[in-house]
């Protein structure tokens, strides 16, 4: 149908619904896109990936996606086509091919277009492993998205054998040394999702996880819930792997009411406290002395226990609350941070930070985002002026003096209202909803003792410990969403999938795409650096990339690519019908759809001008604006489509997606529903002013067996004339069309991630003026193209065309074909394919009209056309390629033909069925396969053992004795001379010392906290080459609340006064080590005046820790020292 015609002065009205760029008023619309762009493409990927800037000449890595492939295009002039052979020329790459026959399928001979081996029309390229990104361990491999709804990975948290991750519904850990082993399948009684995930060990159902806290020192995973609850996990579960079916979930050991709403992070301070926060600006402290007791309860005695410590809460807000009035925020705490270093704990709130002294619980500074210190924070809110909601649709009355008004005076008025409301509206809905880009997302302490903090602007801040502003670096433009250190290298997340490497100076080292979503959260241990994206999928990279050992993994790995492909086959229907405003019987869907789809695993259907009219495409712009689509007229045909298939029987509806009227939907066979997930869409719209849907395209964008599949249903401009108008709608729909996360948002939310992360890629609108011009079409690895076209026959008349239909001559009808005779000339679906066509224009009849005597025979007499078309690409470089890893989707069509005999619209239905070959790899297999490599390649082995090397480091003392307020400074010396040492000092347990001589029993606090009457400062820290460090060990007095004193009830404030003991224990790392050593130093605290002597004898401790020898560690739950007999990085069974 042609187009609908309004006058000038509606188009502006249209306009002004979403901002546009303004209109060249001097090129044509193939001028218009031949000026090269100031922007590349990414390289291509599934995400927004944004070029990073100023890399530098530093080593990057840069990649697309979660699949194993990477490709590169420039959207860019292009003067001359290359083919696959690399020859280039003008417009002779075109090429009319006939696949040859395999097994039962004949394929049909298909017509290839010119200019696809350049820019973004080039095919993707792909490979067994990824050339573009560091090897990696693929512990929980990305899951499809149907399969997480209510078990969704929030957060992970590592040790140097476990990974533990928080889910929608309780906790999980995976044991690294069974990190290699291949999936348990289905078979093993995993549930969806997690068939090629390593081996994991499930909880009992609880409230979703918020947050982790790994407490190596007590053996306990401690976990915050979306209920208010705090739990603590025992890391030493001895249970079945893989009982994912709930009949062997390990429990929690305690657990207590920490807040009224959800907990938000917790943390350990340097003195062993725990700290929670929540909504409204709480922050509460657990004493450890009352979470070691609740943990001496036995299991049956948890509701004694938790009534222990909820009694023992401290809440720091109404501390430091005079008068009503707080000197904190009201705003949500986001994030805590034990700032070890100098014993203070940061708060982190949207758009401020809070420092407060870990010993004392005292508050010492409260700032903003910019580094200003702000006296008062919580001042009420200004109330915004109440606006009414104006969301009805406004129409000028008309004078008495007018005229009556016509149909188009009608239509002006409604559109230029509808045009007013959506303004208001949408300029309402921006300022509700609208985020401010300097909001913190992350924060990290670095090892040199500096903070780090992200922001939604990817603006990265370091700070001191004293909260004073010191650097601000951005190498990427999207949101930062999770840190973590490893040596003194910073792991930075962001919202585009990508991980950057960064240096303590902030300087970029590495960066490489290491999921197709947002990365929300990073954890460092075992050697690995793991990650943890909002689809669930979890990855483990090697702390040594980038370098060599990448190299070496990536050739053998690709060496072994027979052992882990593996090669489906599925059929896809995709039917297209411009169905004029109309609606079809149920008999003429099923000649069209319903009689075809016997051995089809996939139906795609698009509809054009479901509904039309200038009131309604005002009414659908509006709704799109305000982020709502569809109508009542496409659910109808939705539904109808769906009856035809036998939906409910054998086929399960994936999705769809409607701009104005135009309408995709996609059905999936039930029997292939567990390959098939991930349903993204995208609208595009091209008409009046590139803001409307009475033209444009709506995708889908899906993957099946691994493989990322693209459908656009497509309604090109029309009219014989508009040839370069039509090439230009399709430039624009491949160049800009950007597939939405609208599922995912709700799991974003649901992982504690800010939406505004991720609506910049739901805007229905591309906006021209971004920092890149990007394309998700290009990174696919199939894309078909269907719809309304709207190319005509050109060079003959009416009687011609009638009579070259009537004698089935479609070789010389053909070759007037308007959109032939672009692809040949690369102007338009370049390097795309179609099959030949065999059947009669499509375009115009009259309407239930039977036969090829129903064309249009009326005043206009239009000239039938083939306007209706399918159009497609897979991954085949050249013709005839075998389906592989390199070339995963190889797809020839087996029927391409019309429904003559359905007459309910001007336009008849047009379907095509593909045979598609797909190859993918099982990601369980190649992951043992990588264990295997791991464990045999000498290479490797030699690179993990230069990881252990620490420096040689010495300390000036093993015994320290302190008097009140005595200060001794301990001097610890880095004897190398080439590599930093990286120190960190812990308590491995405190006693107190028994008059009768008898040896002294250590307790160790929480994540090995410091007694509260020592002060270590810096307690960790970097030592240049040959230099050394002062480190104060100061006593402290300090006035406690005690319950009880060798068993005397205390009601009152008092002050221990006996002698006490405490072992620091100073780990030594390297810059990059994945192994320590640690020197132990005993310190005694003398209340009284006489002289104290410190015996050199063995403690109780599973290991001595007496003298300043050095020794490689691994920290016990009791503080002790033990040698470690096996690489941390390389994990598995003990080789």
């Amino acid at each position: 149908m042609d187009s609908l015609t309004i006058e000038e002065e509606d188009e502006a009205a249209l306009a002004t619904l979403v901002p546009i760029p303004p209109r060249r008023k001097t090129h044509s619309y193939s001028q218009q896109f031949e000026f090269k762009p100031h922007h590349q493409i990414r390289n291509h990927s599934l995400d927004e990936v944004p070029r990073s800037a100023n890399l530098g000449s530093e080593p990057v890595y840069f990649d697309s996606s979660d699949d194993e492939f990477s490709t590169g295009g420039v959207i860019g002039e292009t003067t001359t086509t290359t083919d696959c052979n690399n020859n280039t020329g003008g417009s002779e790459d075109y090429s009319i091919v006939t696949p040859p026959p395999k097994d039962d399928v004949e394929p049909l001979p298909e017509f290839i277009g010119a200019g696809g081996g350049a820019g973004i029309f080039k095919v993707p390229v792909r490979a067994a492993v990824h050339p573009g990104r560091p090897p990696c361990l693929e512990l929980r491999p990305h899951p499809l998205r149907e399969t997480q709804n209510g078990k969704f990975l929030r957060n992970i948290a590592c040790t140097e054998t476990q990974v533990w991750a928080g889910t929608e519904n309780g906790v999980r850990f995976w044991n690294l040394e069974e990190a290699y082993e291949v999936g348990c399948g289905i078979g093993g009684q995993v549930k969806r999702g997690d068939e090629d995930t390593a081996p994991f060990h499930e909880s009992v159902i609880t409230s979703p996880t918020l947050c982790l806290l790994s407490d190596q020192c007590n053996k306990l995973l401690w976990s915050g819930h979306k209920d208010g609850k705090i739990r603590a996990w025992k890391m030493d579960q001895a249970i079945s792997a893989c009982s994912d079916d709930g009949s062997n979930p390990f429990k929690e050991r305690i657990s207590w009411q920490a807040h009224r709403g959800p907990v938000n992070s917790i943390v350990i301070s340097s003195y062993g406290d725990m700290w929670s926060c929540s909504e409204g600006g709480v922050i509460k402290i657990w004493p450890w002395d009352t979470l070691e007791k609740s943990l001496l309860l036995k299991p049956e005695e948890k509701h004694m226990a938790a009534l222990l410590v909820e009694r023992s809460v401290i809440d720091l807000r109404t501390q430091v609350t005079v008068n009503g009035t707080c000197s904190i925020s009201s705003s949500d705490v986001k994030y805590l941070l034990t700032d070890s270093v100098r014993a203070k704990v940061w708060a982190v709130q949207s758009l401020s930070f809070s420092i407060w002294d870990a010993r004392s619980k005292d508050l010492l500074k409260v700032l903003n985002v910019d580094g200003l210190v702000e006296c008062r924070v919580d001042v009420p809110p200004v109330q915004d002026q109440q606006v009414d909601d104006e969301t009805k649709v406004k129409f000028f009355s008309a004078s008495k003096k007018e005229k009556p008004q016509g149909f188009l005076q009608r239509s002006r008025n409604a559109i230029m209202g509808a045009a007013g409301a959506v303004r208001r509206v949408a300029t309402r809905s921006a300022g509700a909803f609208s985020e401010d880009t300097r909001k913190t997302e992350a924060i990290v302490l670095a090892v040199d003792g500096t903070i780090w903090t992200g922001s939604m602007s990817g603006l990265i801040v370091q700070w001191d410990g004293n909260g004073s502003r010191m650097r601000d670096v951005n190498h990427h433009h999207k949101p930062v969403l999770c840190f973590c250190t490893f040596g003194d290298r910073i792991y930075v997340g962001y919202a585009s999938g990508y991980i950057q490497v960064l240096d303590s100076d902030g300087k970029l080292i590495a960066s490489w795409v290491s999921h197709n979503e947002p990365v929300i959260k990073l954890s460092a241990g075992g050697g690995f650096v793991f990650s943890l994206a909002t689809h669930g999928g979890v990855r483990g990279w090697y702390v040594t990339s980038p370098g060599p050992l990448d190299n070496i993994i990536r050739t053998e790995l690709s060496q072994k690519e027979a052992s882990y492909a593996r090669q489906d086959n599925v059929r896809i229907l995709i039917g297209t019908w411009n169905v004029g405003q109309g609606r079809a019987s149920h008999d003429a869907l099923m000649s069209w759809l319903g009689s075809v789809t016997s051995d089809v695993g996939i139906v795609v259907v698009g509809l054009q001008e479901v509904e039309m009219g200038a009131g309604f495409l005002a009414m659908s712009a509006a709704k799109e604006t305000v982020g709502l689509e569809g109508s009542a007229q496409g659910q109808w045909w939705i539904d109808a489509i769906g009856k035809a298939l036998d939906e409910k029987n054998t086929f399960e509806r994936m999705g769809s997606r409607q701009l104005a009227g135009l309408l995709i939907s996609l059905w999936a066979r039930k029997e292939i529903r567990t390959h098939v997930g991930d349903l993204d869409v995208a609208a595009v719209p091209c008409g009046f002013g590139r803001a409307i849907g009475n033209k444009g395209g709506v995708g889908l964008r899906i993957r099946v067996y691994d493989r990322i599949m693209c459908f656009v249903n497509c309604h090109l401009a029309a009219h014989l004339e508009a040839v370069n108008r039509r090439n230009a709608d399709f430039n624009h729909i491949f160049r800009l069309m950007v597939f939405s996360r609208g599922q995912n948002l709700s799991n974003a939310a649901a992982a504690g991630v800010t939406t505004a992360a991720y609506t910049v890629k739901t805007n229905t609108i591309p906006s021209t003026s971004t920092e890149d011009i990007k394309s998700d079409l290009a990174a696919a690895d199939m894309i078909a193209f269907f719809g309304d076209f709207n190319y005509r026959l050109f060079g003959i008349t009416y009687d011609e065309a009638r009579d070259f239909i009537s004698q089935r001559s479609f070789d010389w009808l053909r070759e007037r074909d308007q959109l032939r005779q672009e692809m040949k000339g690369g102007k338009v679906f370049q390097g795309m394919r179609e099959a030949l066509i065999t059947f009669p224009p499509t375009y115009k009849f009259e309407r239930n009209r039977s036969g090829l005597g129903g064309y249009d025979s009326g005043e206009k007499k239009r000239i039938p056309a083939w306007c209706d078309r399918v159009i497609y690409r897979d991954t085949q470089s050249s013709p005839f390629s075998e389906s592989n890893l390199q070339c995963p989707v190889v797809s020839s069509v087996i029927m391409y033909e019309a429904c003559m005999d359905v007459t309910e619209s001007d336009h008849k239905p047009v379907r095509c069925k593909f045979h598609a070959t797909i190859s993918h790899a099982d990601k369980s297999v190649r992951r043992q396969e990588l264990g295997k490599i791991i464990k045999s390649n000498e290479k490797i082995r030699s690179i993990f053992e230069d990881l252990k090397l620490v420096p040689e480091t010495t300390v000036s003392t093993n015994n320290i004795v302190l008097q009140s307020q005595d200060t001794v400074i301990l001097t610890i010396t880095n004897n190398s001379t080439t590599s930093r040492a990286i120190y960190s000092i812990l308590c491995g347990g405190q006693a107190i010392v028994k008059d009768d001589g008898e040896d002294a029993e250590y307790i160790p606090r929480g994540s090995f906290g410091l007694p509260q009457w020592l002060e270590v400062s810096p307690a960790s820290g970097i030592i240049k080459p040959e230099g050394t460090v002062d480190v104060k060990v100061h006593q402290e007095d300090f006035h406690t609340l005690e319950e009880c004193v060798d068993g005397i009830p205390q009601n009152w404030w008092c002050e221990d006064t006996r002698d006490k003991e405490a072992i620091l224990i100073v780990n030594i790392r390297g810059s990059c080590s994945t192994t320590s050593t640690s020197h132990s130093i005993k310190v005694r605290h003398c209340y009284s005046a006489r002289a104290c002597l410190i015996e050199n004898k063995p403690m109780h401790l599973t290991k001595n820790l007496g003298g300043s020898r050095r020794h490689a560690t691994d920290i016990s739950r009791s503080g002790s020292t033990r040698p470690r007999t096996d690489d941390s990085v390389r994990r598995g069974k003990n080789w």
